[in-house]
């Protein structure tokens, strides 16, 4: 239980005992106390206040003589104005730590059998080009996403949606037929998914040469868009692709394991991973399907031009298309047909899209879609809406092949990540194997920190440079500090120092100390807060105090060269369990931690 709870326990008690009324200790404000005041916890006394009508300032002096003289925990107090601060007894911190030590999976909750079953969707690559920072974003939010459900008690499926056809896969296979020579990975060298990716931009850059070469001819602008050549054969390669053209099937198979083949070798790069994968291709006639059940049970309605369409207007929307007069689908079809899909293979609790915020107008119809249909997670599907990723220079765009590549882009990590390290003398001890893993790991952790640091919500620019620092709000820093606190635990060791006090600790501890204690035991709180708010954001945060306050703590005081054995044993327990919680805190966000730095 936190301490907060505790408090808020205590002071229903008091308010019981001096004043006869039972209060609901939800509604009680307990924060910590700021740092220009005396005190750990804080007790906003004003609502208290008018719901017993007495003063703010004569009830929480009542309040705080009554846990002063009742309570072991409550050391001191004093008031200032309306406000309660509580000064917690040094045992109680001590006790904290004791238990904290001996839970080796503090504040991370286990799933039973029963526990809800939540699948999380991300990824959602495109198989006409290679991922790109904006991919990595959505990656690491959706992954860490899928560690904080799992750390709250959830069990958790990670799924993928690869977007495996349409137009745009058949402009990169077009290309390909027609400037590609018969390159293949094998042949060229290339990784499959850049190799595809390339012939994407080579399409758009002939399509625009083509497009110019009709508006110098007379076309106007608009009708030039639809008439060039190389649009209206990709449009004609989707229908050969949806009447199952043995030639186009083939050549569509391959490609797409070319950049299947290329997407594994990114994922294992960037440390996610997927329980299910799901292709549109796969999942897009089962919407269909779907649809025409709607029909039929008047859920929707077919025009007259046979067009199917969700009239949304009760709901506060619009009318929605949903299979065209020609019988193709939309996105929201396939969406309709990977959700039953998705159903058929899980007794699925909760829904949750890791899909970008300019996807928002579409997942509310969507949630509203699935519940017409009866599926009872539709009306409480998760759009785990985030903002887009930029560079200081801007924008990115794919078809001009001006997208920051994943694969570039973390080598580009580990390479500074390398160069920072050699700089600062953090490799001279080290393997050649050693430094190789210190780095890799060094590299993607400044790149996964530097994103999953940010609000989910808000856009942001990612800046290679600022991300890997030793010093400040970076990844680097945290594991920076992980690594100084196992270097004092094996330095201890070797010397034999006691790690466990064997006698009663008698030395009062520092304001510092108990600080410290406080942001540990504020794990288990954290975890949940960043689940129920579904943002990595929080426990990013939270390991960037927690480095921030250990790092005060190490430079004020000693340690190892702490003459007093009980205070000695407890700041060797107090590093122990930070380096634990740190640990704990950077695996829920990907993020692997070297032991030496």
């Amino acid at each position: 239980m936190s301490i907060e709870s505790i408090i808020r326990k205590a002071v229903s008690q008091a308010t019981k005992h001096l004043y006869a009324i039972s209060i609901d200790e939800e509604t009680l404000q307990v924060q910590k106390t700021k740092k220009e005041f005396e005190g750990d916890v804080t007790i906003v006394m004003f609502p208290l206040a008018k719901q017993l009508r007495q003063s703010p300032a004569a009830l929480a002096q009542a309040i705080g003589d009554y846990l002063q003289q009742n309570d072991e925990m409550i050391s001191r107090f004093n008031v200032i104005q309306g406000f309660l601060n509580l000064s917690i007894a040094q045992d109680y911190w001590v006790e904290t730590l004791h238990a904290i030590d001996a839970q080796p999976t503090f504040g991370l909750k286990q799933a039973t059998k029963d526990s809800p079953l939540v699948m999380i969707e991300y990824s959602s690559p495109n198989t006409n080009k290679p991922l790109h920072l904006g991919h990595i974003r959505n990656n690491l939010l959706g992954y860490s996403l899928a560690e904080i459900m799992k750390a709250n008690g959830n069990r958790v499926v990670k799924t993928n949606i690869v977007n495996d056809r349409g137009i745009h896969i058949c402009k990169s296979m077009l290309a390909w037929q027609k400037y590609g020579n018969g390159a293949t990975p094998e042949s060229t060298g290339i990784k499959g998914d850049h190799l595809v990716g390339d012939y994407y931009v080579k399409f758009d850059q002939e399509y625009k040469n083509q497009i110019q070469e009709l508006i110098e001819k007379g076309t106007p602008a608009d009708q030039a868009k639809k008439e060039a050549p190389l649009i209206l054969e990709a449009q004609e390669m989707l229908r050969q692709w949806e009447n199952n053209d043995p030639e186009v099937r083939q050549l569509w198979e391959s490609m797409n394991q070319w950049v299947y083949a290329g997407f594994d070798i990114t994922y294992k790069a960037l440390g996610v991973n997927f329980d299910k994968i799901y292709y549109e291709s796969k999942t897009y006639l089962t919407g269909k399907q779907q649809v025409e059940e709607g029909v039929a049970k008047g859920i929707f309605q077919k025009r007259a031009d046979t067009s199917v369409w969700a009239d949304l207007t009760a709901d506060g929307l619009d009318e929605k298309l949903l299979l065209r007069a020609d019988g193709t689908s939309v996105y929201m079809t396939q969406d309709i047909g990977t959700a039953k899909l998705r159903y058929d293979d899980y007794a699925i609790d909760k829904m949750i899209y890791v899909v970008g915020n300019e996807q928002n107008y579409h997942f509310q119809v969507l949630s509203i879609l699935l519940d017409k249909l009866g599926f009872k997670w539709g009306k409480d599907l998760v759009h785990f809406s985030y903002g887009m990723v930029e560079l200081p220079e801007g924008k990115m765009k794919s078809r001009e092949g001006t997208v920051v590549d994943a694969d570039d882009l973390m080598e580009e990590m580990i390479t500074t990540a390398r160069q920072t390290s050699e700089e600062l003398g953090k490799l001279d001890q080290c393997t050649p194997e050693e430094a190789a893993s210190i780095v890799r790991k060094i590299g993607l952790a400044a790149l996964k920190y530097f994103i999953l640091k940010v609000d989910p919500r808000k856009n942001m620019t990612f800046n290679p440079k600022e991300s890997v620092d030793f010093n400040g709000n970076t990844g680097p820093f945290i594991q920076y500090t992980y690594a100084r606190i196992l270097s004092v635990l094996r330095k201890a060791s070797e010397a034999n120092i006691q790690a466990v006090a064997t006698a009663p600790l008698t030395q009062p501890l520092s304001e510092k100390e108990i600080s410290l204690i406080q942001l540990v035991n504020e794990f288990p709180a954290t975890v949940q807060e960043a689940g129920n708010s579904y943002s990595p954001a929080i426990i990013a945060n939270y390991a960037y105090e927690l480095a921030k306050e250990y790092n005060q703590f190490y430079h004020d005081y000693s340690i190892l060269k702490e003459e007093n054995e009980a205070l000695r044993a407890f700041r060797l327990e107090l590093s122990r369990n930070s380096a634990k919680i740190l640990q704990s805190a950077m695996h829920l966000l990907g993020i692997e931690m070297p032991e030496r730095m």
